[in-house]
């Protein structure tokens, strides 16, 4: 660094002459974008690149980036913006990715060799497993001051705040694809090299020479480049150096840390030149510091040094020391970027929290990678805190049956949400999915999978989606036309079965149904048995709207509809809302309506509901508790349930309460089977509770012999049939394997169909033929050939795609819509939908196979 900045030209001797000048040296991971793995192609990106700028590392999945000298924090972001830029261009024609992050997650050790100089090789030999581990990128921060002497002073000066500095980048929470539990694993593993760490107390350059002599006189280090103190005399430019970073993500936190650097170095040069004596920092206690920044970053507390070893917050931290550092910066012209940076910093929170958010979302380590690496190319696109009018990586795609980009161009219903979304940019965008997580931890707005301990956020994609109000009106009336047939249908299953001696549907395909139950016969014939139904729909290519499933039994979704507007609301308040946008928050309410109709003459003007639950361990907990709430009944558990006389009762403090309605929210084998408050199974006691008439089940037991997938392909016929009309709404073209004729055609073409059980549902064993291994296809050709009836095939329906944001960018991805029908004395439409978005790849859209979901505009 040859350039400098003169701070304080013409003013008093203690300030003239002291050069300031910026520049950093960042190391950036280089990942594979298919695998999202740690690769060794550096070389591959350094080839391509300048090598004045850009340099190899220890290991050669490392790019290192040299900035040009810098006097204003302006400039050096630009030399750091434009550098990544570079090589990310480059990366990218390659498939791969750059990550200035301090590890990335997924890591083949044996896979990754160092860079085939003599030096590397000579380090790998004498330190083994600490080279080969050092998959680690740090930032160096490099401050020009020229005289040797007051820079062995100057990083004595500095190293009370180093755990601050530590605590801002912090951006390297898992290690060899484990969650490490701490911030910045890579300080962890940068502190087993022999010289990294404090220097101790150092006198002058001099001092500093000769135990740099000492240490290459040892053998323990072969050339002056390998003393890694904190902070030192840089071995090669005229400059202090600050080693203890992690590479930032964020071209900003380089920018924030830097102009932090800068003012803790003027500040130590005055004390150092006004001969203010050095109160330096007991070791250990610095290292217990370093330590717990490394910790917990800016989520934790940080030691308040060198005032105290008590522990304050982080946020605490970083304030004072902007505060104190206030004089200096102001003096560099970087107070108020400096201070602005850091309310950014500490709104934002570290990198390491927000990596690991991303993988509380769905799980999955990918997901990580695509942030830090959407998060590194956000900074090298130039986005900061001002933002574009339409940043890259926001610009509309083409996509044959898109909602939203057809052809490339954007549908003009979609417009004003795309200009709000492009002025976010990526980087706005993952500060609102932030935002978004915060919010759903807050409320509890979870879900869980089978076979996982833990709970998991309801996956939501920022980008909401319009049905029209043309759409949404046809939608309703085939809706209601539907279940109206389909209760029709369950209540004659259950009584004459006219529609089997009629011919309209064979007696096979309702005997062969595994949800053909008896109780649904013992339970007495209700007026209603769908009081509460989900219909799951999907939009083909052409804009043509049919149905996909029925869900009679227990559909769930109603809740997380809901709540999506509110977190859109919450999160993206700036949307403009379409004319006729129906608000959902009268649903509870027209829920409750339907199941307090639901109640038999016993109950009287008042009948009393519950919600009956399996409790936290239902995948629907937190719906199960919101509807509940909202609509002012109780949840209860079988356990808190108890018939008498043929009468269902809730226990509650010791006394008896009547129970006229249960919505069911837990499957009937798990109902029969669950004890009461009396300790024996409520299921016989309940059933003969149903049969006499003083409760009601919503929906009906038995119900699931209507959401069969064989009963499926006769509901056109069963709206002839029970309603005299013509179907309003479009099915699946589908197979019967249980019809011998039928069967050999789905055998024949069994790589082009959807093949489902017909008791299936959530997804389960569903076998997409064009995309199906060959083994998959022989198991589901066995299981066919061994148990025709239980088994349908489907015509592949081009489902319609809807724009994600994906961290990075606007991708399509697969979607449905789960529509909610309530029937008490009427029937209606609920004004709320649960669009579900399938996962990259998939056309899948059920949340327990990795799916997601977005807010439902629908207009009316």
């Amino acid at each position: 660094m040859t350039e400098s900045l003169r701070v304080g030209e013409g003013s008093e001797s203690a300030t003239a002459g002291t050069d300031l000048t910026l520049g950093v040296e960042e190391e950036l991971h280089v990942v594979d974008l298919r695998t999202r793995e740690l690769v060794p192609r550096a070389p591959e990106i350094l080839d391509r690149l300048d090598g004045h700028h850009f340099s190899a590392e220890l290991h050669r999945s490392v790019v290192e980036t040299n900035t040009p000298v810098a006097a204003t924090l302006e400039d050096l972001r630009d030399g750091i913006v434009t550098l990544r830029r570079q090589a990310i261009g480059i990366a990218e024609t390659l498939g791969l990715g750059l990550v200035a992050a301090g590890t990335v997650p997924v890591v083949d050790l044996d896979a990754l060799p160092v860079t085939p100089t003599s030096r590397y090789r000579r380090m790998l030999d004498e330190y083994q497993m600490l080279a080969r581990e050092q998959l680690i990128c740090g930032a160096q921060v490099h401050v020009g001051v020229a005289d040797r002497d007051e820079a062995v002073a100057v990083a004595q000066r500095v190293t009370p705040a180093l755990p601050v500095l530590l605590a801002l980048s912090a951006s390297s929470p898992y290690w060899m694809g484990e969650d490490s539990g701490y911030a910045s694993v890579r300080s962890l593993v940068w502190m087993r090299w022999p010289t990294a760490g404090d220097s101790g107390v150092v006198a002058d350059a001099a001092d500093h020479d000769a135990l740099v002599a000492e240490l290459v006189a040892s053998g323990t280090i072969t050339d002056p480049k390998m003393v890694y103190f904190d902070v030192r005399p840089s071995a090669h430019l005229p400059t202090v150096e600050l080693r203890v970073t992690d590479s930032s993500p964020d071209a900003d936190t380089v920018v924030l840390l830097a102009g932090l650097f800068r003012g803790l170095v003027l500040r130590a040069l005055r004390d150092h030149r006004a001969g203010r004596p050095l109160v330096p920092v007991r070791p250990p206690l610095h290292r217990a510091a370093m330590w717990r920044a490394a910790r917990s970053g800016l989520e934790g507390d940080l030691l308040d040094l060198p005032r105290s070893p008590v522990p304050v917050p982080a946020a605490v931290a970083v304030e004072r020391l902007v505060g104190e550092l206030r004089p200096q910066l102001e003096e560099l012209g970087d107070w108020e970027q400096v201070f602005a940076l850091s309310v950014q910093a500490l709104s934002r929170g570290s990198s390491a929290a927000r990596q690991r958010r991303a993988m509380a979302r769905r799980g999955r380590i990918s997901d990580v990678v695509d942030l830090v690496v959407a998060d590194t190319r956000g900074g090298a696109t130039g986005i900061g805190p001002d933002g574009q009018t339409v940043p890259a990586g926001l610009t509309p795609y083409a996509a044959d049956g898109d909602e939203a980009f057809p052809s490339g161009d954007v549908v003009p219903a979609y417009e004003p949400i795309v200009t709000v979304l492009g002025a976010l940019g990526p980087a706005g965008l993952r500060r609102r999915e932030d935002a978004k997580d915060d919010e759903q931890r807050a409320r509890g707005i979870t879900f869980s999978v089978a076979g996982e301990a833990a709970t998991r956020l309801f996956p939501f994609d920022l980008v909401p989606r319009i049905v029209p109000a043309a759409d949404w009106e046809r939608l309703r009336g085939g809706l209601l036309q539907r279940i109206r047939a389909l209760d029709a249908f369950l209540g004659d299953v259950y009584g004459d079965r006219a529609v089997v001696a009629d011919g309209v549907v064979p007696a096979w395909v309702i005997d062969g149904s595994p949800e053909l139950r008896p109780s649904g016969a013992l339970a007495g014939r209700p007026a209603v048995r769908v009081q509460v139904a989900g219909v799951d729909l999907v939009r083909d290519g052409d804009g043509t709207w049919c149905v996909l499933e029925d869900n009679l039994r227990v559909p769930s979704g109603i809740a997380y509809a809901m709540q999506n507007r509110r977190l859109t609301e919450s999160v993206l308040p700036e949307l403009p809302r379409p004319a006729g946008l129906l608000s959902p928050e009268g649903t509870p309410r027209l829920l409750k309506r339907a199941l307090l109709d639901a109640a038999g003459p016993a109950a009287g003007d008042d009948p009393h509901v519950v919600v009956l639950s399996q409790g936290p361990d239902d995948s629907a907990w937190f719906e199960h508790r919101m509807l509940a709430g909202e609509m002012g009944v109780p949840l209860v558990r079988s356990t808190d349930l108890l018939v008498d006389d043929a009468v269902l009762y809730r226990i509650a403090n010791g006394r008896k309460h009547r129970v006229d309605v249960v919505y069911l929210r837990m499957g009937e084998d798990s109902l029969v089977h669950s004890p009461g408050a009396d300790g024996m199974p409520l299921g016989p006691s309940l059933i003969s509770a149903l049969h006499a008439g003083s409760v009601v089940c919503a929906n009906a037991l038995g119900n699931g012999v209507g959401d069969d997938k064989a009963v499926y392909a006769y509901v056109p016929k069963l709206i002839q049939y029970y309603l005299g009309e013509k179907p309003l709404l479009a099915d699946v073209p589908t197979y019967l394997c249980g019809i011998a004729e039928q069967r050999a055609e789905v055998l024949d073409r069994l790589d082009e169909l959807v093949c489902k059980p017909v008791d299936g549902y959530g997804g389960d064993r569903i076998v997409i033929g064009p995309h199906a291994s060959p083994d998959d296809l022989a198991a589901v050709r066995r299981q066919i050939r061994t148990a025709p009836h239980r088994w349908v095939a489907q015509e592949v329906v081009n489902l319609s795609t809807h724009p994600v944001f994906d961290g990075q960018e606007l991708v399509p991805r697969h979607v449905d819509l789960r529509a909610f029908v309530f029937t008490g004395r009427e029937s209606v439409v609920a004004p709320a939908a649960l669009t579900r978005v399938a996962p990259a790849g998939s056309m899948i859209v059920n949340s327990s196979r990795g799916g997601g979901s977005k807010d439902t505009w629908l207009l009316g």
